[in-house]
């Protein structure tokens, strides 16, 4: 049986500093550590696949804690290096770890960067961007949106809880006026 994509990005296993910088609601890093990784296994099963679109955990994580805690974490990861994914993250037996990706989910060309993007491949023709880094603070639109856990109540998402909400966000606009995205109703500046 094949399974689902799924996304998430910027969990910052093991650090602490990020509970007050994004206003997380957890009183230290093992809680917040456990309820991620549970809310993780309850949307992840054993044959879905998960895209880290970077920060997995905190850059000075301890290589036995960091490996424990992706032992624990179900489903086929696939990591998309963010500014913390050191070495020690990089080992932690990923299907793959990259800088970028381009994968198709339903059809759908879907680009993955830690880092949000002003344009991508195939975005005329309805290529949906998924990012993280921001953690919130970046709004999307209608062909881009932060994947990250601060955005998504600490776990990973599925794509037709991403279209879902792609659907409510403003539209991507071309300031040329003179593209139209295929299978998408864009607003064109005059």
């Amino acid at each position: 049986m094949t399974g689902r994509h799924l996304f998430t990005a910027d969990n910052h296993f093991q650090h602490a500093g990020i509970i007050e910088h994004c206003a997380r609601p957890f009183s230290g890093v093992g809680e917040m550590d456990q309820a991620m990784i549970e809310r993780w296994n309850a949307v992840v099963g054993t044959a879905d696949t998960v895209w880290v679109v970077g920060d997995f955990a905190h850059d000075r994580i301890d290589p036995r804690v960091a490996r424990r805690i992706f032992s624990q974490l179900r489903g086929s990861k696939h990591l998309i290096r963010g500014n913390h994914d050191t070495k020690t993250i990089e080992d932690l037996g990923w299907s793959s770890v990259r800088d970028y990706a381009e994968i198709a989910v339903d059809k759908v060309r879907i680009v993955l960067s830690h880092y949000s993007m002003r344009s991508w491949n195939g975005m005329r023709r309805g290529a949906v961007q998924l990012y993280g880094h921001s953690h919130g603070r970046l709004p999307g639109t209608n062909q881009c949106v932060d994947v990250g856990v601060d955005v998504w109540d600490f776990r990973p998402v599925s794509f037709p809880e991403i279209r879902q909400r792609l659907a409510d966000l403003p539209p991507l606009v071309f300031e040329d006026g003179t593209d139209e995205v295929e299978g998408l109703e864009m607003r064109t500046t005059p």
